[in-house]
């Protein structure tokens, strides 16, 4: 009989421990459960908005959930707690590009307003996401061409200090090697740059000679070929410094009137 009562006690308690292991555990569990607003600026500063019983979830200005190596962001958002049920919808910076989700639950990607969007629900499960994305650089942070704001104003800088040396460089060599001018009996001047020496010299043969020459007279004071003379004179007459008039056989070479 002593037996029995033993045996029934021992049964008891066996019974009240497998219900406080079964059973007590997971109702005395909190039901967590999550609806959020996440916000990534270009900076990886995180801002997170919504109703939640996990609190250490909500943030403003964070930088906990994102890190970055090389060009590629990475946010990564894990809570290993079970939620009940769970809603979010991360927004990304504009100009992104996603690389790699991987989520708890289940997700969908779209763009809001030039804004990529991951949204995500799940129940009975934990809270997980990972995003890999790249952005891509404005003006102002890129700056033109792939360089920065100062590197810029140095080439700049550069480039009109090179412009200035050549400038004063032209001035210097005008001064030191002045226009090369002839002058008529009557003062007036003949610029002569850009003349070839025979050029010159058919011109300061006509100015000497203060009077019209046939192109044989030319060719025997300078003693040039006759073809040599009859390109040069043509070339003159390019130039606007001589006329030619033809009178029988022969063409008359004069200067011609400023």
């Amino acid at each position: 009989m002593k037996s029995n009562k033993v045996y029934i006690i021992n049964l008891m308690i066996t019974i009240i421990l497998l219900f406080n292991v079964i059973f007590l555990p997971s109702s005395l569990a909190t039901d967590y459960y999550a609806d959020l607003e996440i916000v990534v600026d270009n900076s990886g500063f995180v801002t997170i908005n919504g109703v939640t019983n996990q609190p250490d979830l909500l943030a403003e200005s964070t930088e906990v959930y994102t890190s970055k190596k090389q060009s590629f962001w990475l946010f990564n958002i894990t809570k290993n707690i079970v939620f009940s049920d769970f809603v979010f919808t991360l927004t990304l910076p504009k100009n992104s590009e996603i690389s790699y989700v991987k989520s708890s639950g289940s997700v969908i990607i779209g763009e809001e307003l030039g804004s990529l969007v991951v949204k995500g629900f799940g129940e009975n499960e934990s809270l997980s996401l990972l995003v890999q994305y790249k952005t891509e650089k404005t003006i102002e942070e890129e700056g033109i061409f792939g360089f920065d704001f100062f590197t810029i104003m140095l080439l700049v800088f550069i480039i009109v200090l090179i412009i200035l040396f050549f400038i004063v460089l032209f001035f210097i060599d005008k001064k030191k090697n002045p226009t090369p001018v002839e002058k008529t009996e009557d003062d007036k001047e003949i610029n002569l740059r850009g003349l070839n020496d025979r050029q010159k010299k058919i011109v300061k043969l006509l100015i000497e000679s203060k009077r019209a020459l046939t192109q044989t007279e030319i060719q025997q004071e300078i003693d040039i070929p006759k073809a040599a003379v009859s390109r040069n004179i043509r070339g003159l007459e390019l130039k606007g410094l001589i006329e030619k008039e033809q009178i029988g056989m022969s063409n008359l070479i004069r200067l011609k009137n400023p």
